[in-house]
């Protein structure tokens, strides 16, 4: 049982006990001298009633703002974090035609993407975790142009890492994770670069290793 059901049924059940208590009570004769003070009773009761209505009107009214925040918060993904899972799932199964610029050229791309961001740009070295660079490209991003980089292990598997910059800066470098379709992302921003880490395969955990490996490189 979910909390929220839980909560309905003690509420139900205080009502239910409320009324055995105090229904009898109600029905019984009483004599002349005691009506003012029965009077008052009722009151009390009904007044008691009241603030017990009021408090589980508060209550629903808690959990529905909280289940709207909760969703709030699932959904509102940066736009660039959509993109770099759309490029993942673009570019990452390709076989003959991943990069526009290979590994083996890595100092020219590197040079290249830097200015056309107009940012210093570096590709990790993953090879520690097993993934070795393929290379990278060029792509529109909302923001303008956007470095690619993607890596892969020696079975195939392979993760991209989107770059971007940010039209202001900013400090906090805390990760956030998301997911679009099967493409799990983690992403931060670190001043005026935004960074986006995708796989299709890894699982949140080894994902977010390789992330703080980037992290560390990028922010020695």
């Amino acid at each position: 049982m979910d909390s929220a059901s839980q909560d309905d049924a003690e509420l139900k059940a205080l009502s239910q006990a409320l009324h055995q208590l105090y229904d009898p009570v109600l029905d019984e004769t009483v004599p002349a001298r005691l009506h003012a003070r029965q009077r008052w009773r009722a009151i009390a009761i009904a007044a008691g009633w009241v603030i017990a209505g009021i408090c589980v009107g508060t209550l629903a009214g808690w959990q529905l703002h909280a289940s709207r925040s909760m969703v709030a918060l699932q959904t509102e993904v940066p736009g660039f974090v959509k993109r770099a899972a759309v490029a993942h799932a673009t570019y990452s199964p390709e076989v003959r035609h991943p990069v526009e610029v290979s590994a083996e050229q890595e100092q020219h791309l590197v040079a290249w993407l830097s200015k056309r961001l107009g940012a210093q740009v570096r590709a990790p070295k993953l090879d520690a975790l097993g993934y070795s660079l393929v290379g990278g490209r060029l792509l529109p991003g909302d923001n303008g142009p956007v470095a690619h980089f993607i890596y892969q292990t020696e079975k195939g598997r392979r993760i991209t890492l989107y770059v971007r910059t940010e039209g202001t800066e900013n400090r906090e470098t805390a990760f956030r994770y998301a997911t679009e379709g099967n493409v799990k992302v983690f992403y931060w921003i670190d001043r005026k670069i935004g960074y986006a880490l995708s796989s299709a395969d890894l699982g949140r955990e080894d994902l977010i290793k390789v992330a703080n490996a980037v992290y560390q490189q990028l922010n020695p």
